[in-house]
């Protein structure tokens, strides 16, 4: 019964590593592409001649770094429980 115990507890962190993993790769693809978005929109203010323009895409840039500053929080939050998440198996696992 403990080996049927322990399997279990070793697919269930398994799984939330995988999901954890997985959910911290779509914050860096958020993240990229605001960047690009950013890089886009600067381009775009060389050619911006109204204020109203300029204004929208100011900001536009502005909520963009603030959705860089969110998903970088996530990101440090993933990492923390990717490292708790990943301890804990290795605590479970056989040593050799």
């Amino acid at each position: 019964m403990a080996i049927s115990f322990t399997q279990s507890v070793v697919s269930n962190l398994t799984k939330e590593i995988a999901e954890i993993q997985s959910k911290s790769n779509n914050e860096k693809k958020k993240e990229e592409k605001a960047l690009s978005k950013i890089n886009q929109l600067q381009n775009d203010m060389k050619l911006s001649t109204s204020a109203y323009d300029l204004s929208n895409k100011m900001s536009r840039i502005s909520k963009l770094k603030e959705d860089i500053k969110q998903s970088k929080s996530s990101q440090a939050e993933l990492s923390k429980q990717l490292a708790i998440k990943s301890a804990t198996l290795n605590k479970q696992l056989p040593k050799n």
